[in-house]
């Protein structure tokens, strides 16, 4: 197995950034596998979605109303509704296995790799692939 970590600015407020070039950077070389993405973080979490039509918009407005930035979780530290940001990974989670063959990622027509980040305390995640050949 090959593996890298990478650091994703995700800034300090809600986003879902997209990551899949830097998956594909990743697996370029490689033959046939399954690439594992992985974020280490309690608070952030992995989605395979079409992005740049609006639906990475929608998942945040999703969130917010499934998930409520409020004071009324019990996890208080952190800014406001920070609570919310660790229950997060429970619906996103932070981990996603993908098909690779002939070093392509194989996604759908309008799927990328995102990273869904609601804790604007950490402006900085880490981000780690792994390879495994098959």
């Amino acid at each position: 197995m090959r593996t890298e970590v990478i650091t994703v600015r995700t800034g300090s407020r809600p986003v879902v950034r997209d990551i899949t070039r830097e998956a594909e950077r990743f697996v370029e070389s490689e033959g046939d596998g399954l690439l594992h993405v992985f974020v280490p973080h309690a608070t952030a979490g992995l989605a395979v979605i079409e992005t740049g039509a609006g639906s990475d918009d929608d998942l945040l407005t999703a969130i917010d109303q499934l998930l409520p930035a409020e004071d009324r979780w019990r996890h208080r530290h952190g800014s406001k509704g920070h609570g919310r940001d660790h229950v997060l990974p429970a619906w996103i989670p932070p981990y996603a296995s993908l098909p690779v063959i002939g070093g392509r990622i194989a996604l759908g027509t309008w799927q990328s790799i995102c990273l869904v980040d609601t804790n604007g305390d950490n402006p900085e995640r880490q981000v780690r692939f792994s390879f495994l050949p098959g």
